[in-house]
């Protein structure tokens, strides 16, 4: 246990750092803002494209990955949608914040850095095919989904268009786009260039914790704890629970991308989750949500870990 807590501790103990910084005024929350802007536009499309330009295509293309991630993704976020629209009578708005608090990791920020320790490299290729399943499905059916339940906005089909031309000025996706080129294409780019992406990447985790620390400040638990618990469970059980046994019904994977994929599933919803829902007005059940998904990920995501290490 004690190895496995070598590995979450590290990270917790940095959101820690960030949370305190923020909460006794070293750093203000438009600091934060501004670090978390540079890790998403920066960072992590540097890592994405050094981790896919750097192997052939087949070494990073895996059909089942895809299938298994995509399909257990998605039930969770059409079944949580469904659940809390018709069997609970939530707006579609907030109903399909539900899906997506329980669908959507948080794996660039959070899942990563655990997994970098734990599998090495292999980390930053099932990070890309993670990250092409939730930009490219999951948030944009999520908030087409919310749309729909916006005066004016019912069709489902404009909405996804909508959120689809935002894609192609998402730095996440034209990164990933261009690791596939230089792979398929078998290109190199030359070493100054490629020095400095490295060094760009190399920033994505510490700092990428230190935000979501800062980020949590001021965040309340409001009168809403049973949405709250509900979401924080399908997140952190129900959604990895999904992509296992979609891994299960599957033909066999290398194993190292069959434990990223469930340890990425295992992550805390997306940390711009509140700032989605503002468009909702849900942003105050969202906050809540997303600082008790966090607070608890540190428990669930170390037993997950340590029942896989038993399981070897």
């Amino acid at each position: 246990m004690l190895n496995i807590l070598s590995i979450t501790g590290p990270i917790y103990l940095i959101i820690a750092a960030g949370f305190l910084a923020v909460r006794f005024g070293l750093f203000t929350k438009p600091d934060v803002r501004v670090m978390g802007r540079f890790v998403i536009d920066f960072c992590i499309p540097a890592l994405l494209f050094q981790a896919l330009s750097q192997r052939s295509l087949g070494e990073v293309v895996n059909a089942n990955y895809l299938i298994a991630y995509t399909v257990g993704s998605l039930a969770v976020l059409l079944g949580s949608v469904a659940m809390a629209r018709v069997g609970r009578g939530k707006p579609m708005s907030l109903a399909a914040l539900h899906g997506l608090g329980m669908s959507a990791s948080n794996s660039g920020f959070v899942g990563y850095p655990i997994l970098l320790q734990l599998l090495g490299p292999p980390a930053a290729v099932a990070l890309a095919l993670t990250m092409m399943v939730e930009n490219l499905l999951i948030l944009p059916l999520a908030l087409a989904l919310a749309d729909t339940g916006e005066p004016g906005r019912s069709n489902v089909y404009r909405a996804l268009g909508h959120a689809g031309r935002g894609l192609v000025k998402n730095p996440m996706i034209i990164a990933i786009v261009c690791g596939f080129a230089f792979a398929l294409l078998g290109w190199h780019l030359p070493a100054p260039l490629a020095k400095t992406v490295q060094l760009v990447a190399t920033a994505s985790s510490p700092v990428a914790l230190f935000v979501i620390g800062g980020s949590l400040v001021g965040l309340k638990l409001g009168g809403v704890w049973g949405d709250v618990v509900l979401v924080a469970l399908g997140k952190l059980v129900l959604h990895p629970l999904a992509v296992l046994a979609m891994l299960s019904l599957l033909p066999p994977i290398d194993p190292t991308l069959r434990t990223a994929a469930i340890v990425y599933a295992c992550m805390p919803m997306l940390s711009i989750y509140p700032v989605l829902a503002q468009k909702y007005q849900h942003e105050g059940f969202c906050a809540a949500a997303l600082l008790a998904t966090t607070v608890l990920s540190f428990f669930s995501i170390s037993a997950v870990l340590w029942l896989m290490h038993a399981a070897l």
